[in-house]
């Protein structure tokens, strides 16, 4: 599998294959030299698309192979060996690209194009050639080049050296444990609290052992064990407490793009709700219309147990569903990256975005007793990174 863009004969091309045929697209207009250009480029399943500078080339989804399946690295301007190229990833022979590159955005990440950043790289100079570069000031700031430099003119928002601080919090008492959350539409701030720091400022030092969400709140926890795991036979649980009908209570996954494998529990219309991916976006919804009472207040216990492709989840102790989600066995790993979320994900990060509308909201409510897989011990919320959680303790 391979997915490359090219320039051919002044056009720009993108191919890719994803394990059946090569898919070929090409722009309709030439690109033009020493003026920079916009390209947006890319695919839905089998169905591509290649935009340059708003003109618009696709090719509409057939039946066939719909995810791409490629493990190497990812190489811009060129590769390190010529060799590696797949023949029929470019229309003559492959060579390095001579021009500038800026601004790569994948799967709505950009990339960081600096000297520590990427994983390697050689024969790549400054582009701009001033101190100004690109994206130096933040927040749609223009940059100016002086002779000490650089200065930046920010928007109304914005100041600071670079446009990086909201003028809400540029007078802002947050604590040293805490980030200034801008509220443009009161002219005001609030304060986002580390995990173990509480109050408005998040001055309060607190412990807990049940993690109360509040709705902005969200816990990342980092597995350590993960590469010792058997990835083909996980297992989750937890209890948990709400009055709300919409929720995400964890996700087990990165969330980096699409085709991350994840396991996710929440609620939907007061329903419990389990979606899993295993690979190639077989996230089929597990829901079971039978329980409503999960939005009672009570506490209730959740396991959900993968063994290859079939998945069993258990409410308060009864199995309440048992599914084979491929029994084609195609992927059977839970392939994670050893990132668990609980409560939604971090700050600017809407959950309805991430989850693709598997799930609306983030969670208001409680979590304790966290166990992954077979451990003995209960995961320590506390000592993982998050913000805006409560002691749920009282």
């Amino acid at each position: 599998d391979f997915l490359c863009i090219s320039l051919v004969n002044g056009f720009t091309q993108l191919r890719y294959n994803l394990g059946d045929r090569t898919i070929i697209l090409q722009t309709l207009q030439k690109v033009h030299a020493n003026t920079w250009h916009s390209l947006n480029a890319g695919r839905v399943g089998n169905e591509g698309y290649l935009d340059l500078d708003g003109i618009n080339v696709t090719r509409k989804a057939s039946p066939g192979m719909n995810a791409l399946d490629a493990h190497s690295d990812f190489f811009v301007g060129g590769v390190s060996s010529l060799n590696l190229v797949n023949p029929m990833a470019t229309e003559n022979e492959p060579t390095g690209f001579t021009g500038c590159i800026r601004e790569i955005v994948i799967n709505n990440r950009e990339l960081n194009l600096t000297v520590t950043d990427p994983k390697g790289g050689a024969n790549v100079g400054d582009c701009d050639g001033t101190d100004c570069g690109y994206t130096v000031c933040k927040n749609n700031g223009t940059c100016q080049v002086e002779n000490s430099g650089f200065s930046c003119s920010c928007p109304r928002e914005w100041t600071g050296i670079m446009c990086e601080q909201s003028i809400h919090c540029s007078q802002n008492m947050c604590g040293s444990h805490a980030l200034c959350i801008p509220q443009p539409s009161s002219f005001s701030y609030t304060c986002a609290c580390a995990l173990g720091w509480a109050g408005k400022y998040c001055n309060n030092k607190i412990k807990f052992y049940i993690a109360k969400f509040v709705g902005n709140s969200y816990i990342k926890y980092t597995d350590p064990f993960y590469g010792k795991r058997d990835l083909r036979y996980s297992r989750l649980s937890l209890n948990f407490t709400t009055n709300q009908t919409e929720g995400l209570i964890v996700w087990m996954g990165k969330t980096e793009d699409e085709d991350n494998d994840f396991l996710a529990i929440g609620l939907a219309n007061g329903t419990l709700k389990v979606v899993i991916n295993l690979g190639e976006r077989i996230s089929v919804p597990l829901m079971h219309r039978k329980y409503f009472t999960c939005s009672d207040g009570r506490w209730h216990f959740i396991k959900v147990v993968q063994n290859q492709t079939c998945i069993k989840v258990y409410l308060d102790e009864e199995l309440i569903l048992f599914e084979d989600i491929d029994p084609q066995r195609k992927y059977t790993a839970l392939n994670y990256g050893g990132i668990c979320y609980f409560g939604g994900f971090e700050s600017g990060r809407k959950v309805n975005i991430v989850t693709t509308g598997l799930f609306q909201t983030e969670f208001i409510g409680k979590i304790k007793d966290v166990v992954l897989f077979q451990d003995s011990k209960k995961i320590q919320l506390m000592k993982a990174e998050g913000y805006n959680i409560h002691d749920g303790n009282s």
